[in-house]
């Protein structure tokens, strides 16, 4: 199997200052100053809450995990308004999941969430946006009363000045009013200018981070390729070894007997023939299901569908599967999820003691294809080296995909496997 192309990273566009773009960016800001008070003082609330309880029967530990939520919260809410609206590019942030069962595994990946790059580049992002957004909401205060002043000829030859209270001839109030009016104008263009570089800067990965990140994934998936090949040909050489070699040499071994005993007992002979004849159709059975391992034709011909519905009427377990797929993927990944969906039942039907599977495969708005086997089988399944297990890992792997494993002691065990359809 070939390593996929890992895909471009995303480029970020460098939005025009337009009269509507500048006046949609103050108006965002405005409404962040709001959001993102409210949110910042949730945080500080729950954190403070969660530090000085911490050692009352745990009770604290429960508000720090909602301020590491209301964290990745703030940060998804702050991605999503900088790539809607400068069209950066950027992609969703996506929580951190599972990837070890039990508590244990709920606690790592709490604290994966908790130190998430990303995250805090995203709730960084949040709170200038805020401090910009005051401003905003100060300079527009401005703005309005320079504008009164403006017109404070009108009103009468003496005009009070706001917050002040001082009192000044309505020539000079129309001045300060102008000075007003231009300067706090300058300055919401200058921060409406000021929020998209800031955020360009904290959100968008440099060109170093970049390449750097794409020979990271590049160099695990060729790891993962390369230890599938491994797993594959370890299978088939077992395979081969134990059931069809053993098979080919009881049947040169019931020929041979069969030869010796042609001219003496011809009927023993025949019988010796009709037994490697049994044998050979034997062979030749277990053969063609060793090359619908390697390769599945239907899979090609009627897709992923077509596929798993073969597949599971050759299960020894009762099997329900529920399909719903819009679109064809790629073989490489059409390959890797029917490949982990077949090594995930042939483990239910060997080692679980499973009494019946479910098998759910979706493709998803995202543009990747996604399925789940679970079984009731009694649990307790780990990834070893070697094992079958370890070749799904690495399969999905090399297609850029995601596997999460959950089965705990006494079951039942579920896996969930996530493939780009265009890998």
């Amino acid at each position: 199997m070939t390593t996929p192309p890992v895909p471009a990273a995303p480029v970020a566009n460098t939005p025009r200052a337009t009269p509507l773009r500048v006046l949609g960016a103050l108006a965002m800001l405005a409404a962040w100053a709001i959001a993102g008070t409210v949110l910042f003082t949730v945080i500080v609330t729950l954190l403070s809450l969660g530090l000085s309880l911490a050692l009352v029967l745990g009770i604290g530990l429960l508000f720090l995990i909602g301020f590491v939520y209301v964290l990745y919260a703030t940060a998804w809410l702050e991605y999503a308004r900088a790539d809607g609206f400068y069209d950066y590019g950027l992609p969703s942030l996506r929580p951190r999941r599972m990837t070890r069962s039990g508590f244990g595994g709920w606690v790592r990946m709490l604290w994966q969430q908790f130190i998430d790059g990303p995250m805090w580049r995203g709730v960084a992002s949040a709170a200038l946006a805020t401090l910009l957004g005051g401003l905003v909401l100060t300079l527009l205060s401005t703005l309005a009363s320079g504008v009164g002043l403006l017109f404070a000829p009108i009103a009468g030859d003496v005009v009070r000045i706001p917050w002040t209270g001082a009192v000044l001839d309505s020539g000079w109030a129309a001045v300060i009013g102008g000075l007003a009016v231009v300067v706090s104008a300058a300055l919401l263009v200058g921060i409406a200018l000021l929020d998209g570089i800031l955020t360009r800067a904290i959100l968008v990965p440099s060109r170093e981070a970049m390449l750097a990140e794409r020979v990271h994934t590049s160099d695990v998936q060729r790891a993962g390729a390369v230890r599938a090949s491994e797993v594959e040909r370890t299978r088939i050489e077992r395979d081969l070894h134990d059931g069809v070699q053993p098979r080919l040499v009881s049947v040169g071994m019931t020929l041979g007997l069969a030869q010796q005993k042609l001219d003496t007992d011809p009927d023993a002979a025949r019988e010796l023939i009709a037994e490697a004849h049994t044998s050979t159709k034997a062979a030749i059975t277990e053969l063609r299901q060793l090359a619908r391992g390697i390769h599945v034709s239907v899979l090609d011909d009627r897709g992923l569908d077509a596929a798993l519905s073969a597949l599971v009427a050759r299960s020894h377990v009762p099997v329900h599967v529920d399909v719903r797929i819009d679109r064809r993927c790629t073989r490489e990944a059409e390959a890797a999820v029917y490949f982990a969906i077949a090594e995930s039942l042939t483990n239910a039907a060997k080692h679980s003691r499973a009494s019946e599977c479910r098998v759910v495969v979706r493709s998803r708005d995202d543009g990747t294809l996604w399925a789940r086997v679970e079984d009731n089988g009694m649990g307790g399944a780990r990834v070893l080296p070697g094992g079958g297990l370890d070749g799904i890992t690495n399969r999905i792997v090399a297609a850029r995909g995601t596997v999460r494993l959950d089965s705990p002691v006494g079951g039942p065990t579920s896996l969930e496997v996530s493939v780009p359809c265009a890998s």
